[in-house]
């Protein structure tokens, strides 16, 4: 978003968003909200989320129509009253740990990436992340031998094999990152409208640029591009 330009731009004018799957986690019972409480909850799994609603909201997104994204409270645990208005955009970027698994969501993506993390890394920003929220070390070490680590190798790691593109060392290839903000701005300017119209009708994947497929695993981002696409006019 940054080396797009499209950070700083209002929110209304926005040609590329960026939406996380993290903000579909579903409303918890009260029993569930005292086991998150504890860390004795498992947000790694695929049941955690509210796919129904992730599903209808990006095809809404995909249709050029303004939606209302659900805003998450990661210190309770809890879906907020207020939502956050999403406008309608040339390029969206849908990122989370399981967008690859529901096929009904993946099949909606024109480019899958994989960005591929050190497991120590993972931890570690896990850590950083979690204590600031609040937790105490031992919680957050004890729900990821619990629960972090086995839902990785079970459900995120191996959604990897449908990834158009592996992006070994995340934020730090910078020669990945630059190679895929040249395709999101040849998506904005229309160099590949005959590509897309193609992709739409069945008769084609996605477009791809050679980037090195190595290292081990971690988190995944979904790079989609908003359907009707037929010159650089909005939407997309």
């Amino acid at each position: 978003m940054e080396l797009l330009g499209q950070n700083e731009v209002e929110q209304r004018q926005r040609k590329v968003l960026i939406l996380s799957q993290d903000s579909f986690y579903k409303v918890l019972t009260a029993e569930q909200q005292a086991k998150a409480l504890k860390g004795q909850y498992n947000f790694d799994h695929p049941d955690a989320f509210d796919n129904e609603l992730m599903h209808s909201t990006l095809k809404n997104i995909v249709e050029g129509k303004t939606v209302e994204v659900p805003t998450y409270d990661f210190v309770t645990h809890s879906r907020l009253a207020e939502t956050t208005v999403v406008y309608p955009a040339d390029v969206v970027l849908f990122e989370g740990i399981l967008v690859f698994y529901s096929q009904d969501i993946r099949d909606m993506f024109h480019l899958r990436l994989f960005v591929d993390t050190d497991s120590d890394v993972r931890l570690s920003r896990r850590v950083l992340r979690d204590m600031k929220r609040g937790r105490d070390l031992e919680q957050i070490l004890t729900q990821y031998t619990t629960f972090v680590k086995p839902a990785f190798e079970e459900f995120c790691l191996p959604t990897k094999k449908y990834a158009d593109v592996i992006i070994p060392r995340g934020v730090d290839n910078m020669v990945a990152i630059n190679l895929i903000v040249q395709h999101i701005q040849d998506i904005l300017n229309g160099d590949i409208c005959k590509w897309q119209r193609g992709a739409l009708n069945g008769h084609g994947r996605t477009y791809k640029r050679p980037f090195p497929e190595q290292a081990e695993s971690a988190a995944m981002l979904a790079a989609g591009k908003r359907s009707h696409l037929e010159s650089s006019s909005r939407p997309h």
